[in-house]
């Protein structure tokens, strides 16, 4: 790929792997917690579903609108205090919850969305080339998926954790609870739950701060990704990538992909609150679960017997099935997840909900074997193309609203999330031809 490490590994990948593993942990914890956060600030903000939903867009708004800014930090600073700088800014972003927990005002949780968002933007620029180039091109979608079943691990464990600590004894927060109250003691009521977010956010307050200075002092090599190859011969990086339509169609590949996969994993909490579910706020953990499962199929069978190709191609089939098993399965029946898991005390969803968890496992490759399709043949460009791809992640913003537009407008929650096939039909285009082009005709 044209990129070399400045300091050599001693022979081995594992301290890096271990040291941006621990970030992909980070990466995990603090994105799919808005999973669990969507209906506790729809209860805690009083907000219709489309209303719930802009956590996901101001969370991944940030990633279109600070990408380019972060690129540039990372030419000045180098990968390794990029990192730092990340996750100092993620810090800040953690202190505005507690100020938005104690007031309840919306804004304020936006605004602390954003700048987590940010500090995350950041950090995905830095650490992604790291994975895709500290080892062997045709094995890069399974080091990506050892990072993300770290990624979802963390993405499993979080909703767990959340429910416990502030999402326990809801009763007197439901709607029909709620009603009873006069205005004052609804207020009073409000402001309580809401405030059980300030403990949790000074501990990960704590906690990023701890981990920015681990990195500083850590012996984390500063990879050599710049395009200064390109600028010699009085080129524009950005102009440069934008012959290469792999990458091109590639950022589309993980627009879309990363839009659907946001509304399997943030939306099954509102979909299963809308439905009834008791344990609505450990939703998340499903779809996560799936994930990590994927991500194993990953880690075990790429590449000895799976290709990276063969692997997306198969990811976007079963999205496709899952997404009509989500819009045509029971609201009733649990008898898929009673199958599945049943037998293990487990509680059961629905299956138009566990149809929505499966969606995490054909989701689980996309983003493995996108970024080295995408990146291929683009050697000194590798680092502006990889900031090119983090851009992509804006599908996260963009595509969720659109789902809770489509369920409100409509009242129709379950069959709204018909918007994800054509998502899923793009990347099965990108699966077969579309990373194959080299240039544009």
């Amino acid at each position: 790929m044209g990129a070399s490490v400045a300091r050599p590994v001693s022979h081995s990948s594992v301290l890096p792997m271990t040291i941006i593993g621990i970030l992909f942990f980070i990466f995990g914890f603090v994105t799919w917690l808005n999973g669990s956060l969507i209906p506790f600030l729809k209860i805690v903000c009083e907000l219709n579903e489309f209303q719930a939903l802009l956590v996901t867009f101001a969370f991944y708004i940030a990633y279109v609108v600070m990408a380019l800014p972060m690129s540039f930090v990372l030419n000045k600073v180098g990968y390794k205090n990029g990192m730092v700088l990340g996750l100092l800014i993620m810090a800040v972003g953690a202190i505005l919850f507690i100020p938005a927990a104690q007031t309840s005002h919306y804004a304020l949780f936006l605004a602390g969305l954003f700048t987590l968002g940010t500090g995350l933007t950041i950090l995905q620029t830095a650490s992604n080339p790291y994975i895709v180039c500290i080892g062997p091109r045709e094995s890069a979608a399974m080091r990506i998926s050892v990072m993300g079943l770290v990624n979802k691990g963390a993405g499993f464990v979080v909703p767990l954790i959340f429910t416990a600590w502030v999402l326990t004894g809801m009763e007197p927060f439901s709607s029909e609870a709620l009603a009873l109250l006069t205005e004052a003691e609804r207020n009073a009521q409000l402001a309580a739950l809401s405030n059980r977010l300030v403990t949790p956010y000074i501990y990960m307050t704590v906690a990023l701060l701890f981990l920015a200075a681990f990195i500083k002092f850590s012996p984390l090599p500063e990879l050599d990704l710049n395009d200064s190859a390109i600028e010699k011969a009085g080129k524009d990086p950005w102009t440069a990538v934008f012959s290469h339509p792999q990458l091109v169609l590639g950022v589309v590949a993980l627009f879309v992909y990363v839009g659907v996969e946001v509304i399997a994993g943030d939306t099954i909490g509102l979909y299963g609150q809308g439905l009834g579910v008791a344990h609505f706020g450990a939703l998340t953990s499903y779809t996560m679960a799936f994930m990590v499962l994927g991500y194993m199929v990953g880690v075990f069978c790429i590449p000895k017997y799976l290709s990276q190709e063969r692997a997306l191609q198969g990811s976007a089939i079963f999205g496709l099935l899952f997404t009509l098993g989500v819009m045509f399965g029971s609201a009733d029946s649990s008898l898929l997840a009673d199958i599945l898991f049943g037998w293990s005390g487990i509680p059961v969803v629905p299956n138009t909900i566990m149809f929505l968890a499966l969606l995490g496992f054909a989701n689980a490759l996309v983003w493995p074997a996108v970024w080295p399709l995408s990146l291929q043949g683009l050697g000194k460009l590798t680092s502006t193309g990889s900031a090119l791809l983090i851009m992509g992640i804006a599908g996260g913003a963009i595509l969720p609203m659109v789902y809770g537009y489509l369920a409100h407008s409509s009242g129709n929650s379950q069959f709204a999330y018909w918007m994800m096939l054509p998502c899923y039909l793009y990347i099965l285009f990108y699966a077969f031809k579309g990373h194959k082009l080299r240039r544009w005709r």
